[in-house]
């Protein structure tokens, strides 16, 4: 039985003009420009405002679009009903350009290069090997990995030969194709199952007469766990030499490469890109001894757009044309484009308008920063910190931050760098946590490295500066600045 009944819902729904202004002020400056080439290419009535016409005008009054076009149409129809609610008609898309026009538009800064998987490829069917050696190698060659070390298990590569190449063989014969072809190939050390296995292929390379090569080649063969655990007094009783001697053994395991596939280009795509700061941060001199931090925008975040007049004086002649169906498609597009124009002039301004904010409560959080340039002089601050002072949403202020650069009198930082979380030193300030690793770390480089400070200790160090912090927290912030624990910071 159908019945009608009356239901209230309370929801929210983001407008196109919110999303728009939402991806524009997440672009750094580099894409910022592309994406506006990209609106002036699609869009015909948007225009960038010469230099002579700035000089005599106000962005404002450039930007600003009274709706004359729609003052003076006189049509027996609404333009307002051939327009959707959502954007307009050439802005459906998530973008508009393919992958592969990205693609191309990158060429120019790609560097090719042979990979390791060809030169290897060159170097199998250059020897003397039997057909079905040569199909059993190239396969292993195509399962190395970037680093060019064979991660997967023999057992598996025989069943794969089996059920994708109708190569049906044994692990004896894999293993002998591996050992006795691959193995022997250059990069030395390519194709090895394990970082053991990988120094050693190259340590046998070069093995001579020569003391250190040969103790070095021993260490890795038999004292592989000694050796990266840093048990240097058992390696130094097993073989029976001096410190000296396993210097000089472990200075010709350094030459080794961990990873022999590096020097070749890989199969993936790499772009360089350019870093161009998004802001510029002067200090100006007030009095003596005072000065000012002034945040700008980068000339290339603040272009100069206007409306165009050519599509508004041909919008008014279209509009008088109340018999042709042609001039009422064609204002109708007209007004879509500018409607379109006026959106994005307005969206460019809300961009401008909550970068500068942000960037000016950052550098009135951090005045004292960027004055020294000192990382010490950090203070702890959050996205809400931010957010507080501009009035506008976390998630805003997070999308303004992400991959955006600062020019400072003390070069270009990352402006994620500048938010730290805060920890109460022995005085009851507010200290920043990225203080504190500075200090852990100003005291690990000047430890002894023949006795590094084990974590208890340096919970003790960094207490005498005033700073009470927990053992697992000291871990956790070595961890983070990739430093190993005291074993393995262990030297001679």
């Amino acid at each position: 039985m159908l019945k009608q009944n009356l239901q209230l819902k309370l929801g929210q729904k983001l407008a196109p003009q919110q999303i728009q202004l939402m991806k524009l002020i997440q672009l750094h400056t580099l894409e910022f420009e592309e994406e506006l080439e990209r609106e002036l290419e699609e869009n015909p009535a948007l225009e960038r405002t010469s230099e002579e016409e700035k000089e005599g005008e106000n962005f404002e009054e450039t930007a600003e679009f009274e709706d004359e076009g729609t003052e003076t149409i006189d049509t027996d129809f609404d333009v307002n009903d051939y327009l959707f609610d959502d954007e307009p008609s050439y802005k459906t898309a998530s973008s508009n350009y393919s992958v592969d026009d990205e693609e191309f538009d990158n060429e120019s800064l790609l560097t090719e290069g042979q990979t390791l998987h060809d030169y290897l490829i060159e170097q199998i069917r250059l020897i003397n090997i039997g057909e079905n050696d040569l199909l059993i190698g190239e396969y292993l060659i195509g399962n190395l990995d970037t680093d060019g070390y064979l991660r997967r298990e023999i057992k598996s590569i025989v069943d794969d030969l089996a059920f994708s190449q109708g190569i049906y063989t044994s692990i004896p014969e894999v293993e002998n194709v591996l050992e006795n072809y691959l193995q022997k190939f250059d990069p030395p050390g390519v194709g090895a199952r394990s970082l053991q296995e990988c120094l050693l292929l190259q340590i046998e390379k070069k093995i001579t007469r020569d003391k250190s090569v040969t103790l070095a080649a021993n260490i890795l063969r038999n004292q592989f766990d000694a050796l990266t655990n840093k048990h240097y007094s058992k390696i130094m009783q097993k073989y029976d030499v001096d410190e000296e001697d396993l210097k000089d053994a472990l200075e010709e395991i350094s030459k080794l490469s961990p990873k022999v596939g590096g020097n070749f280009d890989t199969q993936t795509i790499t772009i360089n890109q350019e870093i161009i700061p998004d802001f510029v941060i002067q200090i100006k001199e007030l009095a003596k001894g005072k000065f000012e931090v002034i945040p700008q925008l980068n000339s290339k975040n603040a272009p100069t757009l206007r409306v165009s007049d050519e599509y508004k004086e041909i919008l008014s002649t279209y509009s008088h044309d109340k018999t042709s169906s042609e001039h009422k498609q064609a204002a109708l597009f007209i007004k879509q484009k500018l409607d379109a124009a006026k959106w994005y002039i307005d969206a460019i301004n809300q961009r401008q308008n909550t970068l500068l904010q942000t960037i000016t409560a950052i550098v009135k959080l951090q005045k004292e920063y960027f004055l020294t340039g000192d990382d010490k002089s950090l203070r702890p601050m959050i996205l809400k910190d931010v957010a507080d002072i501009t009035g506008f949403d976390i998630s805003t202020i997070s999308r303004v931050v992400k991959s955006k650069y600062a020019d400072t009198p003390n070069g270009i930082i990352y402006l994620k760098s500048l938010f730290s979380d805060s920890l109460t030193n022995d005085d009851g300030e507010e200290v920043s946590t990225k203080e504190i690793k500075m200090h852990l770390q100003e005291v690990i480089e000047k430890e002894n490295k023949r006795k590094p400070h084990t974590d208890d200790a340096l919970v003790g160090l960094l207490k005498e500066k005033g700073y009470n912090i927990a053992r697992r927290t000291i871990a956790k912030y070595r961890e983070q600045l990739s430093i190993p624990v005291a074993r393995l910071r262990k030297e001679l």
